[in-house]
């Protein structure tokens, strides 16, 4: 078995999408929080691309939960090109149950019918995003893209991740970067 590489560790961080990936539907903008990165590849959510096609109603009305008319309507994310049926949601630690990883910095994941029905009752943890499917690596897949220039990494920020508008959550990424990307751009290919 390979030694895992600790500086490629990216559990906890946030991955910007350069202008290389701008075509890319899924990808373009994208800023995705990195949800675990370890020798078998690396998994993360989109966390800046809200659905319009797809309610939280929606999906609580896949769940076994009684009395509809009261629930919480939060805002649901594409999480990701993979089981986009699967609800993930990153939310504070101020929620923590069976099943939920608590990745640091304040900030867990959990993907349990539980905290949906919390959630939907207001009773789930107070901050939240909620996204259908996620993003999934190949082990050294995200290293090589990083290296390629596909993607600036930065520290998380339950700021950003919680209470920055959608639309401005990739460019406020970007600046927390201190990247120029034009200068990025001109460099990359080049050794």
């Amino acid at each position: 078995m390979d030694n895992f590489d600790s500086r490629y560790a990216l559990t906890g961080k946030f991955l910007i999408a350069t202008s290389t990936l701008n075509d890319d539907e899924c990808f373009g903008h994208s800023v995705i929080y990195i949800c675990s990165h370890g020798q078998n590849g690396a998994m993360g959510v989109i966390v800046n691309k809200r659905l319009d096609t797809y309610t939280f109603s929606d999906l609580t009305m896949q769940l076994p939960i009684q009395n509809y008319a009261k629930l919480n309507e939060v805002n649901l994310y594409s999480g990701g090109p993979l089981e986009k049926v699967r609800g993930m949601v990153l939310h504070s630690t101020d929620y923590v149950r069976e099943g939920t990883i608590v990745i640091g910095n304040g900030i867990a994941v959990s993907s349990t019918n539980e905290i949906i029905a919390d959630i939907a009752f207001d009773q789930g943890p107070h901050d939240k995003l909620v996204a259908l499917g996620y993003s999934f690596w190949q082990p050294r897949q995200l290293e090589a893209e990083i290296f390629r220039n596909d993607w600036l990494v930065i520290n998380s920020d339950k700021e950003l991740l919680f209470r920055t508008k959608d639309e401005e959550k990739w460019q406020r990424a970007i600046d927390e970067s201190g990247i120029n990307l034009d200068r990025l751009i001109n460099i990359t290919g080049h050794s």
